[in-house]
């Protein structure tokens, strides 16, 4: 699409992929961002964390 030739970052996110960022795609590069980074390092986190104990 033609967003893309406008993005300043691009990633992909997903179960496995968790966020994964996109350095190419045909002839587009694009660099690993701050908003990369940041939504990466924050859902690496969350996903570590130890569950709570529930009140059931």
């Amino acid at each position: 699409p033609e967003e893309l030739k406008t993005a300043d970052e691009i990633f992909l996110t997903g179960t496995a992929a968790e966020v994964t960022p996109v350095g190419q795609i045909d002839d587009m590069k694009f660099k690993v961002g701050p908003i990369t980074k940041m939504l990466a390092e924050d859902f690496a986190k969350e996903v570590r964390k130890k569950p709570r104990a529930s009140a059931a």
